[in-house]
């Protein structure tokens, strides 16, 4: 299953039911977890750890060092997590000592093509990017988040759980969880109440979802007011704990 043009190192670690293209160079200190399916021409640098039943497709690098001036080539990893789809020109970046020393693809991702993450990014499971989302350093992605092609996002920044993010978006502050958001820069335009539902959110949980994305963006208060009448009025389910505790625990301001 591996093309004899590819270009293996005998210290990479190579599971059972592997596939690898022609011409794919897969340096040392590199593990594949078994069923997992690498096309041509794909680049996986040192310190790559790629779980079983990803797809990685062709011209692809990842692994390689983080496009980072302070970076001074540390023993830094990448991690893919199970089922991830890697497409066309796709680039991931090792993490950096200054910051958390991964980078981290969740389970079950698709990362379309020419996406960009770059240094010490975090992503959670079943996120979508498509074509053309760039990823600066450090950022945290929730699980089940997707996020438009063309959109930029800021280092440091993080996307809650659940959040939707429209095309040719430039994303420089924290955007809560189960919201949508838009435009340069970006703004709420209201709950994923659709990607909710396709969730199998309840109505009474979307319903209140509601209630407190109105009460913090909508009625003109600071958002600590907001959050004090949100606490007091609306009943405490889980996500809006969540939503909450997202808001709250922001350092970089939230989009409103």
């Amino acid at each position: 299953m591996i093309h004899p043009t590819a270009i293996i190192d005998p210290k990479a670690e190579i599971d059972t039911n592997v596939e690898i293209g022609p011409y794919t160079v897969i340096a040392p200190d590199v593990s594949i977890g078994s069923g997992t399916v690498i096309g041509p021409h794909v680049t996986v640098a040192p310190y790559v750890s790629i779980g079983p039943d990803c797809r990685i497709y062709q011209f692809a690098s990842v692994g390689a060092e983080p496009q980072a001036v302070k970076f001074k080539g540390e023993k830094t990893y990448v991690k893919i997590d199970r089922g991830t789809v890697v497409r066309e020109f796709v680039t991931i970046n090792r993490g950096t000592a200054f910051g958390t020393g991964v980078t981290e693809i969740g389970e079950n991702n698709l990362l379309m093509a020419y996406c960009h993450v770059a240094h010490d990014c975090k992503t959670g499971r079943d996120v979508i990017l498509a074509n053309n989302a760039t990823l600066a350093g450090h950022i945290v992605i929730g699980d089940y988040v997707t996020v438009g092609g063309l959109v930029a996002i800021h280092q440091f920044v993080r996307i809650g759980e659940y959040a939707y993010v429209g095309g040719k978006s430039a994303v420089p502050k924290d955007i809560p969880p189960y919201v949508i958001a838009s435009g340069d820069r970006a703004k709420l335009y209201g709950l994923n109440r659709i990607g909710l539902q396709r969730h199998g959110f309840s109505k009474s949980t979307i319903a209140a979802l509601k209630k407190v994305y109105r009460i913090l963006f909508r009625y003109g208060m600071t958002l600590n007011e907001a959050i004090e009448r949100a606490l007091a009025e609306v009943e405490h389910l889980p996500e809006v704990n969540n939503l909450i505790n997202f808001i709250k625990s922001s350092e970089r301001g939230i989009t409103r």
